[in-house]
């Protein structure tokens, strides 16, 4: 994919894996809702989280996005990334505003008082890729590879 291929197939799929290294030394897969900004993906999760303690210790992580059922309709994206933890309240509670919003739209007082609250608990995560690859098959079946 090209680079605008990349950045629209992130805006348009809903949620990431997310691989870190365990204090095993084995990859720790779990799935993400995120927020695009361009190529950078922002999440947040719980402070106590397995990620969370695997991205204190080693801040980088692979992020993989997917989207096809059959063979000839496979694409993704998979970015190798250094992931920034942000613990601010303040800009936790932006994190969590914009997920919820891009989630489930309008903000109501109910969910902006469960995101403020939630926001104590939280660690952001900024994964800001440093190798990408992608795919589409579309393309192979297509011809145009």
């Amino acid at each position: 994919m090209s680079d605008e291929e990349v950045r629209s197939f992130l805006a348009e799929q809903r949620t990431l894996q997310c691989a870190t290294i365990g204090p095993r030394g084995w990859p720790h897969l779990v799935p993400l809702w995120y927020v695009p900004e361009g190529l950078e993906l922002l999440a947040w999760t719980y402070r106590k989280s397995q990620k969370a303690r695997n991205l204190e210790r080693d801040p980088r992580a692979t992020v993989g996005i997917e989207a096809g059922e059959q063979y000839h309709e496979l694409r993704g994206v998979m970015m190798e990334c250094r992931v920034e933890l942000e613990y601010d309240r303040d800009a936790l509670e932006q994190f969590g505003l914009r997920l919820f919003s891009r989630y489930f739209g309008t903000l109501t007082d109910d969910v902006r008082q469960m995101v403020a609250a939630q926001a104590a608990k939280r660690v952001g995560l900024r994964f800001s890729p440093v190798r990408i690859a992608s795919w589409d098959h579309r393309k192979l079946a297509a011809g145009t590879y």
